[in-house]
């Protein structure tokens, strides 16, 4: 810090967050003063639960705190999964936690130690109007933050309600471990989330659907009453024993983004800057973790206090965007828990511990080899041990894969008038020999008019479908094991456009070719041409030229057909309410707007042979508003199951340009599993999945059939074969092709 800098700081908010930020930049030598509305000894909540990372940076930061702090936990390393009555057990997680009223009198005893001029009961004025007499304000003032909403315009906050009722309560016993416990009432689904936090008491956090909460009248119940519901409805868990509140009431959780953490002099911190879902762990531990790189960030820029909250902001927004991923997906699981509870109770227990995608199949091994292992038999891995979930096989109709792995479907615009070439036979033959189970094509249009580009590959001529014969007479004669899938499709109104390195949904320059939709509605309005709208005569040719093609690609050898009914193109824009405005008997209400993919469909299946395996492939969600819904995804799925489809391959987006993804790892994962676990159809999940590790640990939690790896073969065409070397399997499941053995070990990176 440069001689003579001392700030003037204002803290807005009294909780730990606060506090310890406070205190921190106290040990700084700045002048700081906290003011909190409650007095000192008020506190909702119970127990607060940090991790062994945050207390690390505790201890770097003022091992006074952590001293005090470390006296103080009650520490555990199980978590427990109640199922039906039976408690299944993994170990190894780790946990510390202790009392959120005995962490406030902590982080008191040490402000007033550092000179920090405590404010109880006093509310304070607004945050920007303290920002002209103070060189710092820290608002750390909640979720419901005065600073936040004041300055909406700056930090451009967006709020998510949850679809849950949670109410915090406590019971005066100590849990043995991390317990989760579902209680299938005649109302719907409720779980209990609990945790000891002192040798003598627990926090007990009671969670239920809005709608399971309304109809067992825990609306009408005050805090008392809901407090004696719940330990009636988990009173074995209990013992018996009561629970109790503290100001609790039942509440939904409000998922709090910011735009912006700061604002000039001002910085938002905690919950008032992000919040994540408690079911992943404390918003006590982000507010602390924040308060670490608040200060060291002013630390190392005292006379430059925007700058200094910029840097703050940039340090911490990785870390908070990846926990609020996480969280978000623990959130959705616990919102969809009724659809998981018949799972088997190990799997269903493996599936918990992993929602969130940070514990992993990899990772719960380390923690407990033995409880991941039984999991592991249950899903049908050899008792040998040394059997990946991922290498295990799979049937469809008449087809056995060798393995779980498959080859998305990427565009490689590279064909010539449709015709596969020499880079296809390259491109596909070298996956296939890499060990996946199942390799696809790109999407392979049905009509020179169904190209996306002029470099779309096609099976609309028997030049084509003798190319395509030549590639998949090479995968099944030098990588015997492998299968080979053709998607069909047809572009629509995304047609005509370049290939993807010259841009992506540009309309050609010149040569273009007319499109067509379910609609007249432009991809890009402005930019795309403007599609006419099928007439009757216009789908029956579209039929027959889908029908034609899954001829040809039987007589090619292809060993599984995948219909195409998602991104955007022909059959998917049907399927979509935004691009689908027909007034006709193909539009209007879902099954109307299923009737055109299903006829091809089904056309499509006479013609494609009874042993062989049909998939389609769906966008289970549009990412725009009054678009395809999870639940219309999954009764188009159905009917598509319905129809004769043995796996839905799901995807989601691409439909129309104004999209908004949720991008993230594995992020378009939890479509998939919930077609599957609510239809009990196979599927193919799809969508960011980069590692052996979330193959295998989607797979044993019952997420997918099936996983697609698209990037990653690109980037190493021997990916499953790599994944197999990195695990030590040495099965039938993954071969390395004989001219390649010598290779099968990973060769030294340097001198040792």
């Amino acid at each position: 810090m440069p001689l003579g800098t001392r700030l003037r700081v204002a803290v807005v908010g009294g909780g730990p967050g606060g506090l310890y930020c406070a205190a921190l930049l106290a040990r700084q030598g700045h002048t700081v003063e906290v003011r909190e509305r409650n007095a000192p000894d008020d506190t909702f909540g119970f127990g607060v639960v940090l991790s062994d990372e945050t207390l690390g940076g505790i201890e770097r930061a003022d091992t006074v705190v952590h001293a005090a702090l470390s006296a103080e936990f009650t520490r555990w390393d199980d978590v427990a999964v109640v199922h039906r009555g039976r408690m299944l057990t993994s170990g190894g997680h780790g946990f510390a936690a202790l009392g959120r009223r005995r962490l406030l009198e902590i982080l008191h005893e040490r402000c007033t130690d550092l000179g920090v001029a405590l404010r109880f009961r006093t509310g304070a004025p607004d945050a920007h109007a303290l920002a002209a007499s103070y060189d710092l304000v820290v608002a750390a003032d909640g979720v419901h933050s005065a600073t936040r909403e004041g300055g909406a315009g700056h930090f451009r906050p967006t709020v998510t309600t949850g679809r849950c009722r949670y109410i915090w309560l406590a019971a005066d016993f100590a849990f043995d471990s991390f317990r989760f416990e579902i209680a299938e009432t005649e109302h719907g689904v409720m779980q209990l989330h609990g945790y000891p936090y002192a040798p003598d008491a627990s926090t007990v956090i009671v969670e239920m659907r809005e709608e399971v909460w309304r109809a067992a009248g825990l609306d009408l119940c005050d805090e008392d009453e809901s407090a004696a519901r719940c330990a009636k409805t988990f009173a074995e868990a209990l013992r018996g024993r009561p629970l109790r509140g503290n100001k609790s009431a039942w509440t939904r959780f409000r998922t709090v983004v910011n735009e912006r953490w700061s604002h000039g002099n001002v910085a938002l911190l905690g919950d008032a800057a992000h919040t994540a879902h408690f079911s992943i762990g404390s918003g006590t531990k982000l507010a602390v973790e924040d308060a670490l790189a608040l200060a060291e960030a002013v630390a190392e820029r005292p006379d430059d206090v925007p700058a200094a909250l910029d840097a703050y902001e940039a340090a911490r927004r990785p870390a908070v965007a990846s926990t609020q991923r996480a969280a978000a997906a623990s959130m959705r699981w616990f919102e969809e828990i009724a659809g998981y509870v018949d799972q088997p109770a190990r799997q269903f227990a493996f599936n918990l511990l992993t929602r969130s995608r940070r514990v992993t199949h990899d990772n719960l091994r380390m923690r407990d080899a033995r409880f991941t292992r039984s999991v592991e038999r249950d899903f049908g891995c050899p008792d040998d041990g040394g059997t990946p979930p991922m290498f295990t096989p799979f049937t469809l109709r008449g087809l056995t894969l060798r393995n779980r792995v498959v080859v998305s479907p990427m565009d490689m615009y590279s064909a010539k008038d449709g015709v596969p070439g020499d880079f296809h036979l390259v491109h596909l033959g070298a996956r296939a020999l890499g060990g996946a189970g199942l390799v696809m094509t790109e999407m392979v249009c049905v009509s020179a008019e169904g190209r996306i580009t002029p470099g779309c590959a096609g099976l609309y001529t028997q030049e084509q479908a003798q190319a395509w014969k030549r590639i998949a007479d090479f995968v099944h004669t030098s990588a015997p094991g492998a299968a080979l899938g053709v998607q069909l499709g047809h572009s629509g109104r995304k047609g005509s456009t370049r290939v993807m390195w010259e841009g992506m949904d540009d309309p050609l320059p010149e040569g273009n070719w007319p499109v067509v939709a379910a609609s007249p509605l432009p991809y890009r309005p402005g930019v795309s041409a403007v599609p006419r709208a099928l007439d009757t005569a216009g789908m029956a040719a579209v039929r027959a030229d889908f029908a034609a093609a899954a001829g040809r690609a039987a007589d090619a050898g292809f060993d599984l057909l995948e219909l195409h009914c998602a991104h955007g193109y022909l059959l998917s824009g049907f399927l979509s309410p935004l691009t689908n405005h027909r007034t006709d008997a193909y539009g209007g209400s879902l099954d109307n707007r299923l009737r055109f993919p299903l006829e091809v469909f089904d056309a499509v299946r006479e013609a494609w042979p009874q042993d062989r395996p049909m998939t389609v492939r769906l966008s289970a969600t549009d990412w725009a508003p009054g678009g395809t819904t999870p639940e219309d995804a999954e009764r188009i799925a159905a009917a598509f199951a319905a129809h004769g489809a043995d796996a839905i391959d799901v995807s989601t987006g691409q439909v129309v340009a104004d999209e908004a993804p949720e991008y993230g790892r594995s992020y378009q994962t939890p479509y998939a599993d919930r077609i599957r676990n609510a239809l009990g159809v196979p599927v193919i999940a799809v969508g960011a999945i980069s590692s052996w590790d979330d193959v295998n640990s989607l797979l044993l939690a019952g997420r997918a059939d099936l996983c697609a790896v698209g990037r990653p073969h690109l980037y190493d065409p021997h990916w499953t074969l790599h994944a197999a070397a990195d695990q030590s399997y040495t099965g039938p499941a993954a071969p390395w092709p004989a001219p390649y053995r010598a290779g099968s070990r990973k060769p030294p990176t340097g001198r040792g």
